[in-house]
């Protein structure tokens, strides 16, 4: 009698650390899967700084050449009425 309640002790061990071996391997796939999740959102998070910086960095780059080209159409516009080849066109209308 006691050693049929020593082998079914021992079984239900088993059992039991067998049961604690899956919650602690499901536990690690979990872990796992969230540190891959969080890497993969750091990772998201970067690349959108990058992408928001190079939307910055051309959108000043716009900007100035805008500029650039203001100041070179009206220095086109100053030569054009300046030369007498272009006297007969209009240079009152401006192109913006």
């Amino acid at each position: 009698s006691r050693k049929r309640s020593s082998k079914a002790e021992g079984a239900h061990s088993t059992m039991m650390n067998a049961d604690m071996d899956a919650v602690e391997a499901e536990n690690q796939v979990e872990l796992e899967e969230k540190t891959r999740l969080i890497n993969q959102v750091l990772e998201l998070q970067h690349t959108l700084e990058d992408l928001s910086a190079r939307v910055d960095a051309v959108k000043e780059e716009n900007l100035k050449l805008k500029s650039e080209n203001q100041v070179l159409g009206q220095y086109i516009e100053n030569l054009m009425s300046a030369s007498s080849v272009f006297q007969t066109t209009d240079t009152k209308s401006k192109r913006k």
